[in-house]
């Protein structure tokens, strides 16, 4: 925690401008907010600065936050992180919380909704459960993270695995999630 009695909160989003906006709204609430775009000065950052939390996004330029959030997580058990995502999937949001994250939540998220999620420190058994299930297509893509995942990454391993061309995984991937 910083000396001036304020909690820290690590930022690691390799979208600049998202930063700074939440940042801003971050520091307007008390926080010492420190922004990292990479998982290298992300690392550098919460040595230097050891934060209370931490708010990384899933996908830092062509890094995976999980391998950010498993190493903050070994260097610092108690820090509260919460993993963001334009690109959730059950197979991520599972991991995550697995390597160390306390809450994953899917953007566009208000500060309200990280602040909540990272300061709420009990399971929700009030969370409805989804009215219709999941469509086909966003099945597709969820069994395509989670198999992406299970290769570390790896595009070509990936495809391999799904006998499916490489360049056509890299289609389905670069798309959003498909929307319930």
């Amino acid at each position: 925690m910083s000396t001036n009695n304020k909690q820290t909160l690590l930022l690691v989003d390799d979208d600049l401008t998202f930063c700074r906006v939440l940042a801003k709204a971050l520091e307007k609430r008390g926080f010492d907010v420190f922004t990292a775009t990479e998982i290298a000065s992300g690392l550098e950052l919460a040595d230097d600065h050891q934060p209370d939390f931490a708010v990384i996004d899933l996908r830092i330029g062509n890094e995976s936050g999980l391998e950010l959030v498993e190493k903050l997580h070994a260097k610092n058990p108690s820090l509260r992180m919460l993993m963001l995502t334009g690109y959730a999937s059950i197979a991520t949001a599972v991991e995550a919380i697995k390597l160390g994250a306390v809450h994953y939540l899917t953007k566009p998220a208000s500060v309200d909704d990280i602040l909540h999620s990272l300061q709420h420190e009990q399971g929700n058994t009030a969370v409805t459960p989804a009215e219709n299930p999941v469509s086909v297509k966003r099945l597709e893509w969820e069994h395509l993270q989670k198999v992406l995942m299970e290769h570390d990454g790896n595009i070509s391993a990936t495809a391999r695995a799904l006998n499916m061309h490489r360049r056509t995984l890299q289609r389905k991937l670069d798309k959003h999630p498909v929307k319930d």
